[in-house]
């Protein structure tokens, strides 16, 4: 019989550090939830919980409206 093997569960990174909102002028963060083709990463590639992951692409979208992030 073959013994399985799950991973543990990713810790969301903002609950680890306590942080309550993501801002969209913190651009060096934003920048590690995009991919090189400046689309938002998935939460499954992230580890991130589904409240931050929404702050996350609402941060990012304004970023781009203010032009602090890139389109494409």
């Amino acid at each position: 019989m073959t013994a399985k093997f799950f991973r543990k569960r990713k810790v969301c990174q903002f609950c680890r550090s306590g942080v309550k909102v993501i801002d969209y002028t913190e651009v060096d963060t934003l920048r590690d939830y995009i991919d090189s083709r400046a689309r938002i990463k998935n939460r499954r590639r992230t580890g991130v919980c589904a409240k931050h992951q929404r702050q996350l692409s609402r941060a990012i979208k304004i970023a781009r409206q203010m032009a602090l992030l890139p389109y494409k």
